[in-house]
């Protein structure tokens, strides 16, 4: 089997949220998704046992579950590099490479953080392992149609000023491949949608600052090693402008967030008719006549 490519330098995204943090770390989004994912919770009639929070980069989405009251036991699973505090359970762990048994969790959730896996199919796989039979899996991560502004305004001056284009935003998977990949992985009804959120800001510089405080400037692998030249920055913030500017000057940023839904298989769980076991005829349900094949409407 060959390895899975090598998107987005780990070691180096670990760095830039150490970072973020020693900044004072920007979580509007983080927050935002935080409240999502409780009120998504809260439709689940049931309780949960032993739930783990995969690679938050915050404590906002812990402090919801604890809220619902529906979690027995919340362990954090993070790097080691990021446990600054003991005030929950906490395991050593990566997105990549989780360290629990079979069967062992009732509930994962995780937000705004697998999109920086390199292995997204491996794991889930090992999500769907490490799940009890009818466990749950709800998670949020960044989308395709995120930052599509930044992105135009970089490849155009770029190419203007440096003759070239670089790798600045990360290619974030979209709605269709994600579905597909949860049925790969092995999860019964599967569900999967987005929300698309914009945000204005005085300027790109400013969103850029916005993302630095989030952890999340370019960790692509394959991205520019040289540093960013005071020429392309401001040609930057000008066709950002340009393209991207409402009519009181400041500029729009879109952001998409996935959600991704999807149960350990369990007998219990709503399965799909056989083909032909239906009890009632579908044209004498919608009160419409029959036409048998080859027949045509109105004959």
């Amino acid at each position: 089997m060959s390895a899975s490519p090598t998107i987005f330098d780990r070691k180096l995204l670990r760095a830039r949220q150490q970072r973020a943090r020693a900044l004072g770390p920007e979580t509007f989004l983080l927050d935002r998704v935080a409240a999502e994912l409780g009120e998504r919770l809260s439709a689940v009639l049931r309780q949960f046992e032993r739930a783990v929070d995969l690679g938050t980069p915050t404590d906002a989405v812990r402090r919801v579950l604890a809220a619902s009251g529906k979690i027995a036991t919340i362990v954090a699973a993070e790097p080691a590099a990021t446990r600054l505090d003991t005030s929950s359970l906490r395991v050593a762990a990566d997105e990549e490479a989780l360290p629990f048994a079979d069967g062992a969790l009732d509930l994962v959730v995780s937000a705004l953080a697998l999109q920086f896996v390199n292995d997204l199919p491996g794991t889930l796989i090992q999500i769907r392992r490490a799940l009890k039979a009818d466990g749950l899996l709800l998670a949020a991560l960044i989308g395709g149609d995120s930052l599509n502004e930044l992105r135009e305004a970089f490849a155009e001056a770029e190419s203007e000023i440096e003759g070239g284009v670089s790798p600045r935003v990360a290619p974030f998977a979209d709605v269709r491949a994600l579905g597909a990949l949860l049925q790969r992985a092995g999860l019964a009804l599967p569900v999967v949608d987005s929300d698309r959120l914009t945000v204005r800001y005085d300027s790109a510089l400013a969103l850029m600052r916005d993302l630095r405080r989030m952890g999340a400037t370019n960790v692509l692998s394959e991205r520019r090693r040289t540093p960013l030249k005071r020429a392309t920055l401001a040609r930057v913030t000008e066709i950002y402008a340009r393209r991207f500017a409402d009519a009181d000057g400041r500029v729009r940023a879109s952001f998409e967030i996935v959600w991704l839904l999807g149960w350990a298989p369990h007998e219990s769980q709503q399965k799909p008719l056989k083909p032909g076991s239906a009890a009632q005829r579908l044209a004498d349900a919608l009160g419409a006549k029959e036409i048998s094949t080859g027949e045509k409407a109105g004959e």
